[in-house]
């Protein structure tokens, strides 16, 4: 296959333009999961239930993640346009996912279970859209950027995938749905996607025109990939919510152990089982993928879950009403989202300098240490505390580890492979949210934030297990 080769000498608009839609995919994925999703399903089925309910629509919705950026990734590997092979689907994409972001105006003013099965239909299609444009801007990095200034490139990915988009929600959107102004956030929101979409189509990518027919046959697996990894989720979550009435009332050591074995087996057999599937001769060969892989995912279980389950752990720890929990939880990521912009770039620059796996191992400790400070702190101050070390944590990880993907992935297949790493990313919250919705439920939130901590730490014990050489 006919593949680009990186650019030798790239200006910092460049960088700026092939990253640049990251900041759109966080800040939509903050808004919805991380605020409007939840406060809508908890006035559609009540306090009672809003863990499992959230956690059902969380886990639909990213395993259409898993089965629709991979499927994408392989369909922009091969697309062959005068424009490229990633800017027309970041295109359809974000157009497509901002009418359906600007019809949640309408869905807010439904009620019960009709309600909450129409938001349900719309998420899932805003990830299937998502994804769309996801698949394509993580292709650029790969197709433009030489090996020895990915350190640096990932640090810019960061800056503007996390603490960016982060500061402009804690500032803007979150204050403007504490006052219940959602049709505000929802508009600004969109906007801000149209124009990252809009400066990503300023990257200078060369036509692909020799590029390889696309072959179907990987959509087989790719099907089976995604229906073996439900499957687990959906096999363990049931198991867990059959032994939690069995448990006497109050056992929270068991429940958590209960919790924290059936993520990591979510984490480590999801990963094995659906990769040995797609790549099947070369699975063996792609180890060190796999490794990569479940250290993102147990990692992005932590991350990921901290952030979505965040307004209803404020609300629990702090004892605050819906709204002005919502304030609270939008402020905490504006200090992650300052953390990671002094700590980001510091963190491209050294893992293109140091060892990169001890970066990624690192990472984990420190966010595990967040999690103790968060659990343990008894004022809202110490949330900030433990907010900043999370945004430490974000920062090694996000940098060193995708940096790491990029050296491991086959240049020829790198969109695809990259997709399949959306395991990592979609999987971590329907791990997190169904098994863990359903414990919350019983035990609380505070109690779940703390199995969030071990996750951390188990994806340090992975990253040591990751032998870096490029995957066939």
């Amino acid at each position: 296959m006919a593949t680009q080769s990186p650019t030798q000498f790239l200006r910092w608009h460049q960088y700026l333009f092939m990253n640049v839609n990251w900041f759109s995919l966080t800040l939509r994925s903050q808004v919805l999961a991380g605020l409007l999703i939840p406060l809508f399903v908890q006035g559609f089925v009540g306090e009672a239930q809003k863990g499992a309910y959230f956690g059902t629509i969380r886990l639909w919705g990213l395993m259409a993640a898993v089965l629709f950026q991979a499927l994408f990734g392989i369909l922009s590997d091969h697309l062959r346009s005068r424009w490229g092979r990633r800017r027309p689907l970041i295109l359809i994409g974000t157009l497509a996912e901002v009418l359906l972001i600007l019809s949640l105006a309408w869905v807010a003013g439904l009620q019960g279970m009709s309600g909450y099965y129409i938001l349900f239909a719309i998420y899932i299609l805003a990830m299937a859209s998502s994804n769309l444009s996801q698949a394509a801007t993580q292709g650029f990095i790969p197709d433009l950027v030489p090996q020895e200034k990915r350190g640096i490139a990932s640090g810019i990915k960061t800056l503007l995938e996390v603490p960016v988009p982060l500061v402009i929600f804690g500032l803007i959107i979150a204050p403007m749905v504490k006052n219940g102004n959602i049709t505000g956030g929802l508009i600004t929101t969109a906007g801000a996607m149209v124009v990252c979409m809009g400066l990503a189509m300023f990257v200078q990518e060369k036509p692909h025109e020799n590029s390889q027919p696309l072959n179907w046959k990987p959509f087989v697996s790719l099907v089976l990939m995604t229906g073996v990894f439900t499957g687990i989720i959906l096999g363990l979550g049931q198991i867990v919510k059959i032994l939690l009435p069995v448990f006497p009332a109050g056992e929270k050591l068991l429940i958590g152990v209960l919790g924290v074995t059936a993520m990591a087996i979510a984490v480590v057999a999801g990963v094995f089982g659906s990769l040995t599937i797609y790549l099947r001769s070369s699975a063996k060969q792609s180890r060190p993928f796999f490794w990569l892989v479940i250290n993102r995912l147990a990692a992005l279980v932590a991350i990921t879950n901290i952030s979505v389950f965040l307004l209803y752990f404020v609300q629990e720890k702090f004892n605050l009403p819906g709204k002005e929990a919502a304030g609270l939880a939008g402020t905490l990521p504006l200090v992650l989202g300052v953390c990671v912009i002094l700590f980001g770039l510091i963190a491209g620059w050294l893992s293109d300098r140091i060892n990169r796996r001890l970066l990624t191992v690192s990472s984990g400790i420190i966010g595990a240490i967040g999690v103790v400070i968060m659990v343990l702190g008894q004022t809202q101050a110490m949330m900030y505390v433990a907010a900043a070390f999370i945004g430490l944590a974000y920062a090694f990880f996000s940098v060193a580890s995708w940096a790491l993907g990029s050296d491991i992935v086959p240049k020829e297949r790198a969109a695809e492979f990259l997709g399949l790493q959306n395991i990592a990313g979609a999987g971590a919250g329907a791990i997190g949210a169904y098994i863990g919705g359903a414990i919350a439920d019983s035990s609380g939130y505070v109690f779940l934030m703390g199995m969030f901590g071990v996750m951390f730490l188990l994806s340090s014990v992975a990253a040591v297990l990751v032998k870096p050489s490029r995957v066939s």
